[in-house]
C-alpha cells in the first residue's frame, strides 16, 4: 500500500492531456470537500498511461492550478505510469483465474456487430469470447492489434452513488490489457484505477459524471480481484454553448474556460471557487469565498444533480442548459 493511507482516503486523478479547464477544478474542489469533511487523506494521481498524448508541462500546470485553489493533497503525487508493474500483477492474476479473453475487434466492427449504434461506449457482443480455436490461430497470425477483455459473465451490478443516487447495469467484457505494435503492452484505464485505488487506500471516488456508466464495470473488475470497493459520487459536469462538454484538448473558442485565461480578465481566486460553489448548488450565485471557507460550508446533501453552463461572458451561470448534449 502507498503511503500507507488509510481507506477512506479521497483522490483526485487527472490526466495530462491538456490545460484543466474550471469543469476539471470544480471537480477537483468537490473531491476535496468530499475527503477533508471527513478529515480523511486527500491524494493526488496523475494519470499519464497514454504516453502520446501525455505531456510533463500539463501535470506542472495541473498541480498549479489546484494549489492556486487552495486545494492541498498527502503525501507525494504518484504518477500511474510508474506503476506498471502493479497493473501486470493484476492482469496476470485474472489471467490465472480464466477471466481474461483475448480479443481483435476493432471498435467500428463492435458498432456494427451490436443491433443499435450506442455511441462510443457499445455493449461488446462477445464476438471473440465465442471464437473456434481455429479462428483464435487464424486471428494470432494476422497480425493485427490485439487485447484483452474481461469476461463479467454479464453480471448485473448495483451501488448507491452520493449524488446520482440509486445505479445499476448489466456489465459487458470490457478491455482490460492491451497489446501493440513491437511488444508493447499497457493496462486499460479500467483495470489500472481499480489497482491503484485499492492500492492507495482509496475508500471515496468523487468524479464527473461522464464516468457514471463505467462504474458497474470497475466494481465488477474491484470484486474479481478481491480488493475493497469505494464509495462513489459522480457530480454533474460543467457545459458551455448549447449544452456542449468542455474538453481539454479541443477548449471552446472564445469561451475563457481556464484558470489563467480567468485570471487574465481580472477575476479573483474567491470569485471563481464561488462560482464553483454556486454552480453546483453550495452557496447563493455572487458569493466569494476561498476553499477553506467553502470546507467549512460544504454539505454533500446541497449538491444539485443539473449540469451548470459556463457562459462566455463572465464566470458562469448555476443553471442547467435548456438542451444538454453529453
Amino acid at each position: 500500500m502507498l503511503g500507507g493511507m488509510d481507506r477512506g482516503a479521497g483522490r483526485y486523478a487527472p490526466s495530462p492531456t491538456g490545460r484543466l479547464h474550471l469543469g476539471n477544478l470544480r471537480t477537483a474542489l468537490l473531491a476535496w470537500c468530499f475527503a477533508r469533511s471527513r478529515g480523511a487523506p486527500f491524494l493526488v494521481r496523475i494519470e499519464d498511461l497514454d504516453e502520446q498524448r501525455s505531456r510533463r508541462e500539463y501535470e506542472a500546470t495541473a498541480l498549479a492550478d489546484l494549489a492556486a485553489l487552495g486545494i492541498d493533497w498527502d503525501g507525494e503525487v504518484v504518477r500511474q505510469s510508474e506503476r506498471r508493474d502493479r497493473h501486470r500483477d493484476a492482469f496476470e492474476r485474472l489471467r490465472a483465474d480464466g477471466r481474461l479473453y483475448r480479443c481483435w475487434c476493432s471498435r467500428a466492427e463492435i458498432r456494427e456487430a451490436v443491433a443499435a449504434p450506442h455511441g462510443p461506449h457499445a455493449a461488446y457482443p462477445g464476438t471473440c469470447r465465442r471464437l473456434s480455436e481455429r479462428e483464435r490461430a487464424q486471428r494470432e497470425r494476422s497480425g493485427r492489434p490485439c487485447a484483452w477483455r474481461f469476461d463479467a459473465g454479464a453480471v448485473g451490478v448495483s451501488f448507491d452513488d452520493a449524488v446520482a443516487g440509486s445505479q445499476g447495469a448489466v456489465v459487458d467484457d470490457f478491455v482490460v490489457w492491451r497489446e501493440g505494435p513491437r511488444g508493447a503492452q499497457t493496462a486499460a484505464y479500467n483495470l489500472a484505477v481499480v489497482v491503484d485505488d485499492a492500492d492507495q487506500g482509496v475508500g471515496e471516488v468523487v468524479r464527473g459524471d461522464d464516468l457514471l456508466e463505467t462504474t458497474p464495470r470497475q466494481i465488477a473488475l474491484g470484486e474479481a480481484l478481491a480488493v475493497p470497493i469505494p464509495r462513489y459520487a459522480h457530480v454533474p459536469l460543467v457545459l458551455w454553448g448549447e449544452g456542449r462538454r468542455l474538453a481539454k484538448r479541443r477548449p471552446p473558442a472564445g469561451v475563457p474556460a481556464t484558470l489563467p485565461e480567468r485570471l487574465a480578465r481580472g477575476e479573483r481566486i474567491e470569485a471563481l471557487v464561488g462560482w464553483m460553489a454556486s454552480s453546483a448548488g453550495l452557496v447563493p450565485p455572487g458569493t466569494e469565498l476561498d476553499a477553506r471557507e467553502l470546507l467549512a460550508r460544504f454539505s454533500p446533501a446541497r449538491l444539485r444533480r443539473e449540469p451548470a453552463l459556463l457562459d462566455a461572458g463572465d464566470a458562469g451561470l448555476s443553471r442547467p442548459p435548456r438542451t444538454p448534449r453529453r
